[in-house]
């Protein structure tokens, strides 16, 4: 009898063990599947908002791949009378008479590749300047006013940059720059060619100051940008061996930060090759090709802007879209030579 309790006693000790350990491995088990199921709705929901990510994302690609085949298609479509009528000739013909419906863009051609030239010879040096003396020289409290200033540049409206041309820089290069320039080149061959005939003010050289004064901002802030990324070690070493700060910005800053200096260079030529009313106002707006830099010309842009609301007849209305299409390919060539350079930069650099 006394044997019997002790032995249930135990009996009963082992089985609620037990039972507690079952419980114990049930709830693991439990607690196990509940962290599985909610993993798995949250790498589905990640799955999910990946693949709607991936999706937005190719649908931007395609509108905009789209949105230029459509401008494409358009212009084409709108030149097409006139790609009839005048054909290859009409890159190469000099006359614009809409009374006789005769069109050739030869003139505007020259005039927007004359001024663009004219804008970038100007503006790279003093916008790359700018930026040395930004990262390089400028002491680091001025450093954010100035570039803050030279950035509004850009925020300032063509039309705005155009009358301030018509009336204080064309009568200023007038009076002062156009007469030294004739003076000082007039016996020289070439230049004498360049800078020929009486100082109208307006031009094709005033025309380029005022595109270098508008792709300026562009220059001068990603050069500026693309500078600071240079490694400070780089330029403690070179400083470290008796470097200037000239030798240290030509052989170290400058090819270290080519890809992007050509980057902004670029983005400014696009900008000077498109401009209009700007330009519109101190070209002269005349169809004839001159040797001299001082004479009025024209360009594709602002031929389209001075004429397109008085466009009368499909002929008429045709040339101006044929001119339109041929700045569309003049930037794209530009831009895809641009794009190799840097293609052969990089290739060149790894």
């Amino acid at each position: 009898m006394f044997s019997i309790e002790p032995s249930r006693r135990s009996a009963n000790g082992a089985g609620g063990e037990a039972g507690s350990d079952m419980s114990e491995v049930v709830l693991q088990q439990a607690a196990s599947l509940s962290v599985a199921a909610d993993r798995t709705r949250v790498l589905g929901r990640l799955a999910l908002v990946d693949r709607l990510f991936r999706q937005v994302t190719r649908a931007a690609a395609v509108i905009v791949l789209v949105i230029l085949g459509g401008v494409i298609v358009s212009l084409v479509y709108g030149s097409w009378p006139a790609m009839k009528a005048f054909g290859f000739g009409f890159l190469f013909s000099q006359s614009w008479n809409p009374v006789t419906e005769n069109f050739g863009a030869l003139p505007a051609i020259y005039g927007t590749v004359m001024t663009s030239i004219i804008a970038m010879l100007i503006a790279v040096p003093v916008g790359l300047g700018i930026a040395i003396f930004l990262t390089e020289l400028c002491p680091y409290v001025l450093r954010r006013p100035i570039g803050t200033a030279i950035e509004l540049l850009a925020g300032i409206p063509s039309i705005i940059y155009g009358i301030w041309g018509l009336f204080v820089l064309a009568p200023f290069l007038q009076s002062h720059v156009q007469p030294a320039l004739i003076a000082a080149f007039g016996d020289i061959p070439v230049f004498s060619t360049l800078f020929a005939g009486p100082p109208y003010g307006i031009g094709m050289l005033t025309a380029g100051f005022i595109l270098a004064i508008m792709v300026l901002p562009f220059i001068a802030s990603i050069s500026r940008d693309v500078f600071e990324t240079v490694p400070l070690v780089l330029k403690e070493a070179a400083w470290g061996i008796g470097a200037t700060t000239w030798e240290v910005t030509r052989y170290v800053v400058i090819p270290y930060t080519r890809v992007g200096v050509i980057g902004g260079v670029m983005l400014g030529l696009g900008r000077a090759l498109g401009e209009t009313m700007a330009v519109t106002f101190v070209i002269g707006n005349a169809h004839k090709i001159s040797g001299s830099l001082l004479a009025p010309g024209t360009t594709i842009s602002a031929t389209i802007a001075n004429e397109f609301t008085e466009a009368v007849g499909d002929l008429y209305t045709s040339a101006l879209i044929e001119l339109g299409l041929i700045l569309f390919f003049i930037t794209f060539v530009v831009l895809a030579v641009a794009r190799y350079m840097l293609m052969r930069i990089e290739q060149k650099s790894a």
